[in-house]
């Protein structure tokens, strides 16, 4: 045997020595349900699209389901493991007794605009006007509301409607068509609809409005039979901001969020990625002061949530492992993010 070959032949037993005694086992299937279609998912497609899901050992299917209340259902019935919602649809379930643990949270302020028809130029143009909503009480109705609030209006007294669209992207198109007269949506939907001639009533990225972004939820029995299994998905989602946020990476980016967001405008997802990167948390600790915003509102419809410890519904142990080891430092630094 030449020495070369018998080179290759221990390099091969040396692989397969390191393989089995670090426990080489086949990926863990995993569904991940998801409701939103916007910039706030970006971190979920780079996960499952970069292979950081696969990296971790995470064989990842993401799962579209309409609506907070149907991905919640999913949830507890075992159709998916993990939900990528927001604290929204996360504080309904706890209202009704559903045991649910939220693990981290893209962003903690409203980076949403409300925008409306070219004929309507200030808040008080909106009086009277309907608004386009993903679901009766769901993130966009919440954005909806906080919009409403900050622009001093009020929909029983100024005799605004709330109609129910379906996705952000199907609301701008309903919008584009006369169907409703306003909504509060993704910046990057947004500044297509800006091209076109329809109104920027308010930015409320500069309102300051606290707000907990999408995130991890999962239930507690999940979470207490596979903590290894929720620690590897929470990591390969941190190491997506890491990707997002890293100049060399803005390519690959922007090709995902204009997939799908169905964008064809270059400039649009340009704008869409920079609004996107100002508001993104880099270490995705779940938001309180967000979810006693949410809680307060919520109350309004269903008093019960006025009784729920907000604080009991995180769980940020992933997150501040991450943290405290300085995992998140090295990631960044070696992204060369800044």
């Amino acid at each position: 045997m030449s020495p070369a070959l018998k080179g290759l032949l221990f390099f091969s037993l040396l692989q397969f020595s390191y393989s089995l005694a670090n426990g080489a086992s086949a990926p863990v299937r995993i569904n991940i349900g998801s409701a939103a279609v916007s910039t706030s998912t970006l971190s979920l497609w780079i996960a499952h699209e970069q292979g950081l899901f696969n990296k971790h050992g995470i064989e990842a299917q993401i799962i579209a389901i309409r609506g907070g209340p149907t991905l919640v259902a999913s949830l507890v019935s075992g159709e998916i493991q993990l939900a990528f919602t927001s604290g929204v649809s996360m504080l309904g379930a706890v209202a009704q007794g559903i045991d649910l643990k939220m693990l981290t949270s893209i962003s903690n302020r409203v980076s949403w605009k409300l925008i409306a028809g070219p004929k309507i130029k200030r808040p008080e143009d909106l009086r009277g006007k309907r608004f386009g909503l993903q679901s009766a009480v769901g993130s966009t109705w919440m954005y909806t509301m906080l919009g409403l609030e900050h622009l001093g209006l009020d929909p029983k007294r100024d005799n605004i409607t709330f109609l129910v669209i379906g996705d952000p992207v199907t609301i701008g198109h309903a919008l584009e068509a006369g169907r409703v007269d306003a909504a509060v949506l993704d910046p990057i939907i947004v500044r297509r609809l800006m091209g076109k001639g329809f109104s920027l009533v308010a930015d409320l990225s500069s309102a300051n409005i606290f707000f907990p972004g999408l995130g991890l939820g999962v239930t507690r029995f999940y979470l207490q039979q596979n903590h290894e299994v929720v620690e590897k998905i929470v990591t390969a989602l941190v190491e997506s901001f890491a990707f997002i946020l890293s100049s060399k990476n803005k390519e690959a980016v922007l090709k995902t969020l204009m997939k799908h967001l169905r964008i064809s405008d270059p400039a649009v997802a340009e704008e869409g990625y920079q609004e996107h990167l100002a508001s993104l948390n880099r270490k995705p600790y779940p938001s309180i002061e967000g979810l006693r915003n949410v809680q307060r509102l919520m109350a309004l419809q269903n008093p019960r949530v006025a009784n729920l410890k907000v604080e009991e519904l995180i769980d940020d142990r992933f997150i501040r492992k991450l943290d405290e080891s300085g995992f998140i430092d090295r990631l960044y630094r070696t992204h060369g993010v800044k």
